[in-house]
């Protein structure tokens, strides 16, 4: 392509590269600041957490309480809802990044990341418009999350589709859609927003079901999040499903078939959540919101299911998740990084790697585990970065406040 050039700008040396200014990499960053080590976050986009900023639905809330969804040194204050809107949470992440005056360069798309075994040391080559800049650092640390590339299924006769067609990183508001019948394809966290979204702004909406979900009330799942502290998952996880039975009764009856496993087992172990109930169950029961199976074809408005049923949409909406596309630049990875690009070895030792190499945010626990990890990786590397700051045992927080 004219004018883009692939000799490397080389930049100074640093002691900390960070990939991604989600979240995982703010916290880390703000971890290393608190030890007194040096940091640079590299962001493909424009601005910082931009998964909140730029793919996010206008309606959409934290669904876990605020005390698990703060980041390090900076918890929310009391005057914080305790279920965080989307406009406050990203107030909170310009704020966490002043508040530790962020070494942030955006516009950097991360095309290959490599360890040098001869200067022991990161060498990461980083896409700046038309300009390819190589950046050296003696760590790496990997906290560009789950939610990278849209996925959309191949569905026969998707491209015959008359109507509207839009990913959820996409979609913002339901106003465009009021009296019009949608299908939502995908019953995660944000299928089942949207439907409810959709159902409130006065379209008629469907949602596709393909698999077994665990439905929870964020009452329910903060009160199971609070005996995580006192008793094993097994126990936990009969308590929140008999709780779970007492409000919503038997929910196969409406199409919503429950794992063989446990709701917290499964978030736990599994790359599948469980879905925080915003009202559109009691939507489900009453049959304003239509459960359907899988989709098996499309040929112009029409939309035939795996049951035989045939019904007309005027718009579809994908709620069908995103990949993770670490893997397809990070080329010595130390076994630190599996194949769906996630964290290969289970909590807590998900953040470790060898040769300086660590991953932030990628153990599926939310922002609690982005805290957890930004923690352990700052405490790690200062031991190496500064051994002097860590002698007789001395808390991180106690040695930086004596510097």
């Amino acid at each position: 392509m004219e004018g883009i050039t692939n000799v490397c700008h080389q930049q100074p040396e640093e002691v900390v590269l960070i990939v991604g200014a989600g979240p995982s990499g703010l916290a880390v960053a703000a971890c290393l600041d608190e030890q007194a080590v040096p940091s640079l976050i590299l962001e493909r986009d424009d601005c910082i957490g931009s998964l909140w900023r730029k793919r996010s639905y206008d309606r959409v809330c934290l669904h876990l309480a605020k005390q698990y969804c703060s980041l390090p040194h900076m918890p929310h204050s009391d005057t914080t809802p305790t279920y965080i809107p989307k406009s406050e949470f990203i107030s909170y992440l310009n704020s966490y990044a002043e508040r530790f005056r962020l070494r942030i360069q955006f516009g950097r798309r991360v095309e290959s990341a490599r360890y040098d075994q001869k200067s022991g040391r990161w060498i990461v080559k980083a896409r700046n418009g038309d300009v390819l800049e190589e950046y050296i650092g003696r760590f790496l640390v990997v906290a560009a999350g789950e939610n990278d590339e849209k996925v959309v299924p191949d569905v026969n006769g998707l491209d015959s589709f008359k109507g509207v067609v839009i990913h959820s990183s996409e979609y913002r508001t339901a106003s465009a859609f009021k009296g019009k019948d949608v299908l939502v394809v995908g019953s995660g966290n944000s299928g089942m927003d949207i439907a409810y979204d959709l159902f409130e702004a006065g379209a008629r909406c469907s949602i596709v079901v393909r698999s077994t979900i665990h439905i929870v009330t964020k009452e329910i799942w903060l009160f199971a999040m609070r005996l995580m502290k006192y008793l094993p998952i097994s126990i936990v996880d009969t308590i929140i499903l008999f709780l779970c039975y007492l409000r919503f009764g038997n929910t196969a009856k409406y199409g919503l078939r429950r794992p063989n496993i446990g709701p917290m087992y499964m978030k736990c172990y599994t790359p599948v959540y469980q879905v925080i109930d915003v009202g559109t169950y009691d939507r489900i029961k009453t049959g304003e919101i239509q459960v359907l199976p899988s989709l098996t074809s499309i040929e112009g408005s029409m939309v035939t299911f795996s049951n035989g049923k045939t019904h007309h949409y005027d718009a579809i909406i994908f709620a069908t998740g995103y990949r993770n596309t670490i893997r397809q630049w990070l080329e010595t990875d130390e076994g630190l990084i599996g194949k769906d690009g996630m964290a290969k070895n289970n909590y807590p030792d998900n953040w470790k790697g060898q040769t300086g190499l660590y991953c932030a945010g990628l153990n599926r626990r939310g922002l609690f585990g982005s805290s957890e990890d930004g923690l352990a990786i700052a405490d790690d590397i200062s031991k190496a970065y500064n051994p002097l700051m860590h002698v007789n045992g001395v808390k991180s927080d106690e040695k930086y406040k004596s510097v």
